[in-house]
């Protein structure tokens, strides 16, 4: 086994931020992914975005649950608080997190398994309890970690690895948080980091729920029956002494198209995936609005990226809950448990 290590000297002129750090302390550890994966370029935006937004890194909490996007908080701030939780319970650890410490910055990174499969009764609660942090998927429409099944965003009709095709309606995550309260809703594709990290860093910076439904290939299972660069495809048309996985070098996808266009990127797979950019002329506070575009372009088959909706007199869970203005960890024992009597007059209120 080879471990790969970062250099821990840099150059001497890398830019500074305001408070005196470079992008280098706001990364991580080398990412064991596969090379070209988009969710390497989601975490490489992470970094960037909070870097310059000039916070420091041991003001953020950065929790995540299970599979490939799972793995990427370690791949940025690495000198935050972090936490990898079990499959689809992202949610549950990051509410108690944003409870106990309000003064934190709190990133929820998860996938469309971990989100629209195991965890989406976690996700839908998370969204109306309007939790102060900003919640990312990396979307990829497959299954990596166990050899690319269909996930529950996947979109009807497309084919597995094996070239047999989706029967199921997608689960759209975006339309969900749009329906359930959400303040801030976007979608973005990983490959184009100029809309995606403006995105970050706003919803870093929204009181509320800030979601972000991040288009993120997956270069190593997203093959399909008509692919003769397909590994199904090769193994049958070739002698092989065993049958083992190769996930060969792949360029990472990007793309830069103006605000209001169209953008056809092709896939690894030989498949083509449609983006269409939100125009200037928009209207971002209308949620009722925002939902109806979504689903009038699902139907095109046009993935619609941008800033969604947001709310611009959005309330978080310590507004609706009236909690305490000091972090938990800064209170006293006395505070912590004011004694039985207390107890028993907030237990009597609920009666």
């Amino acid at each position: 086994m080879t471990f790969v290590a970062k250099p821990r000297v840099h150059h001497p002129r890398l830019p500074v931020n305001e408070i005196g750090l470079t992008r280098r302390d706001y990364e991580g550890s080398v990412s064991t992914l596969c090379a070209g994966c988009g969710h390497d370029s989601v975490s490489a935006a992470i970094v960037q975005a909070t870097s310059e937004l000039s916070i420091p890194p041991h003001r953020f909490a950065k929790v995540s649950g299970i599979g490939c996007s799972s793995k990427t908080p370690s791949y940025f701030l690495n000198k935050s608080h972090g936490f990898n939780s079990v499959h689809g319970r992202m949610p549950s650890v990051m509410t108690g997190a944003n409870l106990a410490n309000r003064d934190l910055h709190c990133i929820g990174v998860s996938g469309d398994g971990d989100s629209a499969s195991i965890g989406l009764g976690q996700f839908s609660h998370i969204v109306r309890r309007r939790i102060n942090m900003l919640y990312i998927v990396d979307n990829n429409g497959t299954y990596g970690l166990t050899k690319g099944q269909f996930s529950a965003t996947n979109d009807k009709g497309s084919t597995s690895k094996k070239g047999v095709p989706n029967l199921y309606e997608p689960i759209d995550l975006v339309t969900m948080a749009l329906q359930l309260g959400a303040s801030f809703v976007a979608r973005s594709f990983s490959g184009d980091k100029k809309q995606l990290i403006p995105l970050i860093q706003a919803g870093l910076k929204h009181k509320g729920m800030a979601f972000i439904d991040v288009i993120s290939p997956c270069v190593a299972f997203n093959n399909h029956s008509g692919s003769t660069k397909s590994y199904e495809y090769i193994r049958e048309n070739s002698g092989s002494a065993m049958a083992a996985d190769y996930v060969a070098n792949a360029q990472e996808i990007t793309a830069d198209y103006e605000p209001g266009t169209k953008e056809d990127v092709n896939m690894p797979d030989g498949s083509v995936l449609r983006l269409s950019k939100l125009d200037a002329s928009y209207d971002p506070h209308d949620r009722v609005g925002a939902l109806s575009y979504v689903m009038r372009q699902q139907e095109k088959g046009d993935v619609v990226t941008g800033l969604l909706y947001v709310d611009p007199e959005a309330s978080d869970c310590h507004e609706i809950m009236n909690t305490c203005a000091t972090p938990l960890n800064a209170l006293n024992e006395a505070e912590l448990c004011p004694g039985s009597d207390a107890l028993a007059a907030i237990n009597q209120s609920m009666r």
